[in-house]
């Protein structure tokens, strides 16, 4: 089925797709790519700016004739040709513009989601430091004092017996039921 490529050479463009017609053969479609592959080349290049991307879509628009030329009649193959080579590229762009503006609008939202997040982080936190301050304030002084130079000053036993005068096994209980009443009341405060 197949000929000779020495026989398509000599055959003009509008012969070459009758024959691609008739029998099938890709060999037809073949010679028409080495005739026009530097035409198409030219053209990709100048719609993608990119050698690589041009060669990748200079094939796939090839590969797209062998159905495009069994449903059309083309009159002027060349003319035809940049016809179709032109249209898949502005196609392709506004796929590729269609993608980058999604991906855009996902790395939006997922910021805005990420900030939301931050927000209400920042708000419960705020709340929990509300609730820590009001159940402070519910505790006996001795247990308001043991608590704050323990947690927030980040003084040791030692150094809260120095400042305070209560002796050790008091402040350890001081801190442990001032603990254990400050959840007691911020349990129940939620």
């Amino acid at each position: 089925m197949s000929y000779s490529t020495s026989n398509q050479s000599h055959l003009t463009d509008n012969e070459l797709v009758k024959q691609y017609k008739i029998t099938g053969d890709k060999i037809y479609v073949g010679e028409l790519y080495k005739r026009y592959t530097h035409l198409v080349l030219g053209m990709c290049i100048n719609y993608f700016k990119d050698r690589d991307v041009a060669k990748d879509m200079t094939l796939q628009i090839f590969e797209k004739l062998f159905d495009e030329l069994k449903k059309r009649e083309v009159e002027n193959f060349k003319a035809w040709l940049t016809f179709v080579v032109r249209n898949y590229c502005i196609s392709e762009l506004r796929k590729m513009q269609t993608q980058l503006n999604r991906d855009i609008q996902y790395q939006y939202e997922l910021k805005s989601q990420q900030h939301e997040d931050d927000t209400e982080k920042s708000v419960q936190e705020e709340q929990k430091l509300e609730a820590l301050e009001k159940a402070m304030e519910s505790l006996n002084p001795f247990q308001k004092k043991c608590i704050e130079l323990f947690y927030l000053k980040n003084m040791s036993y030692t150094q809260i017996v120095e400042m305070t005068g209560y002796s050790v096994n008091e402040v350890k209980s001081y801190i442990q039921n001032g603990k254990r009443n400050l959840k007691m009341i911020i349990t129940n405060i939620k």
